[in-house]
């Protein structure tokens, strides 16, 4: 492979640099942490991730996973993927439902970006980024009635990028791509490979930097959540409380928040309830799920449950807490690494009968960029042959639990998320149970 030098190390002045190794010069092109979340961290006594570091150690295991399938290169789509693999963002939301974006990585790692009107400067940090084209959009918005022609003559790209940097290899491994983009492949003899298998496979191990990441983004998404839980109180509306998670995510350099799963009162059972203009009232019960896109792009994707007001919980709130709580606690107990997926959905704490059919989707779930494989389900939800794996030092998982019987007045949604170690897990959450409803 080849090895880009830095673009600082032909910079005439070079300015001071921010803890993350990244440009301090008040006019950096990456989004980044902001001044307060740099402060709270050093505060905290966390080490914030070397991002030149960081960005070879994804762009190295994203090469060793081309050629350990066999691959000329990979075509990526998905934004979170071109972000795993380029460290680079632009309009990720409408990127998402407008593919304008796509990158290239070579079996010799050669990476190579398609960006709006092929504008190069989005990636000029990152010297990984060899060469900047335009021209990937093949979306109906953007192409008209030309998408064929358009989709014909991007293929053509990407058989000339497998002849230059696969060796002429044409299995390509793609995330997503439009069913224009798909048949023009074909018809000039590329042969698609799942490359979604191959970047959730790749991006599920995380190194130190990108540890060191999640790390300061939790520290940020918790102090986020607590200026939320400062400011709820009784006669506040859903929407006011949700907005003030994003204010404080974005005030530290977060960047989006991928659901709007907050609701209170009989809005918490059933589950997956969007937060709207409900008046909340005192005595109820407030749920979330952060989901949060925090610093460096990382997901923090944490839930609380809480009292509203200064009341006494009742007895009927506490005990949904307590087994939503001992859920969590029982659950994450047994993880370590060598643990096959198919222990952890059948060992842990059983759910009660009444609380099965609202169940929530997955036991635990893969974190990273966002919400990853693997998905670990429960042990009636287990179907052989799905994930037949092993957790893996370097994993992250969000160990979830909602509580609510079909019926019910409330529910209880409970989440943490940990680090698998050499020995055992680490707990990243450090956020406070609600001490009124665990009794």
């Amino acid at each position: 492979m080849d090895s880009p030098s830095h673009y600082a190390d032909t910079r005439k002045i070079a300015p001071g640099l921010k803890p993350d190794g990244s440009p301090d010069d008040n006019d950096r092109i990456e989004i980044g942490p902001s001044p307060l979340a740099f402060a709270e961290w050093e505060a905290a006594g966390l080490t914030a991730p070397n991002l030149d570091r960081m960005r070879r150690f994804r762009w190295e295991k994203l090469v060793a996973a081309i050629n350990a399938r066999g691959w000329g290169g990979l075509l990526l789509f998905d934004p979170l993927n071109i972000r795993y693999a380029t460290d680079t963002t632009h309009m990720q939301l409408w990127n998402t439902h407008n593919p304008f974006r796509a990158t290239f990585v070579g079996a010799d790692g050669y990476m190579l970006m398609w960006e709006y009107k092929g504008i190069s400067y989005l990636a000029d940090y990152n010297p990984l980024v060899r060469e900047t084209r335009g021209g990937a959009s093949m979306f109906y918005f953007s192409t008209g009635d030309f998408g064929e022609q358009i989709a014909h003559d991007f293929a053509g790209q990407i058989v000339d990028l497998l002849n230059e940097h696969g060796a002429g290899n044409m299995k390509c491994g793609i995330d997503k791509i439009m069913l224009h983009g798909a048949d023009a492949l074909r018809g000039l003899g590329v042969e698609i490979m799942d490359g979604e298998e191959c970047t959730e496979k790749t991006r599920a191990v995380k190194g130190l930097d990108e540890i060191n990441a999640m790390r300061c983004a939790m520290h940020s998404c918790e102090a986020s959540v607590a200026a939320m839980e400062a400011a709820v109180e009784p006669g506040m509306t859903e929407n006011d409380v949700w907005a003030v998670l994003h204010a404080e995510n974005i005030k530290r350099g977060g960047e989006w928040i991928e659901t709007r799963i907050l609701c209170s009162g009989p809005r918490t059972n059933p589950w997956f309830q969007e937060c709207g203009p409900r008046v909340i009232s005192e005595g109820e019960l407030l749920a979330f799920d952060t989901d949060l896109i925090g610093c460096y792009g990382q997901c923090c994707d944490i839930s609380r449950t809480w009292l509203v007001g200064d009341g006494d919980a009742t007895p009927e709130q506490k005990r949904l807490y307590t087994e939503a709580h001992r859920q969590i606690i029982d659950n994450m107990a047994p993880l370590a690494p060598g643990k096959s997926f198919k222990e952890i959905s059948f060992g842990g704490r059983p759910i009660p009968q009444e609380f099965i059919p609202l169940r929530y989707g997955s036991k635990m779930h893969g974190v990273g960029l966002c919400d990853e494989w693997p998905s670990i389900r429960y042990e009636m939800d287990w179907r052989a042959g799905q994930y037949d794996y092993e957790l893996e030092p370097g994993m992250m998982l969000c160990v979830e639990a909602y509580v609510g019987a079909v019926g019910g007045r409330e529910g209880v949604k409970l989440e943490d998320q940990v680090l698998i170690t050499e020995d055992g897990f680490e707990n990243l959450t450090t956020y406070p149970w609600d001490a009124r409803l665990l009794g």
